[in-house]
């Protein structure tokens, strides 16, 4: 079963997994996740997978993440719901392989998953 990778181009860290995976000769599906847009049952799916809620792959250092939701109590539900409706407030990349995979932020992440 090959991998996925939830990418983001314009990532320096993704493009850093990307490099990793090939490097490694992994087999891989590359989703450009910004393109092909999650919905909430995958989302969610994912993160079963790599075993985190949302609000901990929200990248909260974003300016619009900050002004619009920061500072408002949400649950983990509503939080998914911002994801799939704002997927660049996703922090990444993600890794998947069958059930299981990995926040691959930093790249150790990865190196770990793979061994």
């Amino acid at each position: 079963m090959e991998f996925t990778i939830y990418h983001n181009p314009r990532c320096r860290k993704s493009r850093e997994a990307l490099e990793y995976l090939e490097e490694k000769g992994t087999e891989y599906r590359k989703v450009k996740y910004l393109e092909d847009l999650f919905d909430k049952e995958t989302l969610g799916n994912v993160l079963k997978k790599i075993k985190l809620n949302p609000s901990e792959i929200v990248r909260k250092n974003e300016t619009f993440w900050k002004k619009e939701y920061a500072s408002r109590f949400l649950t983990e539900d509503q939080i998914l719901e911002i994801l799939v409706k704002h997927p660049r407030l996703i922090e990444r990349p993600i890794i998947t392989r069958s059930d299981k995979g990995v926040l691959a932020r930093p790249l150790e992440n990865l190196i770990d998953f793979l061994k």
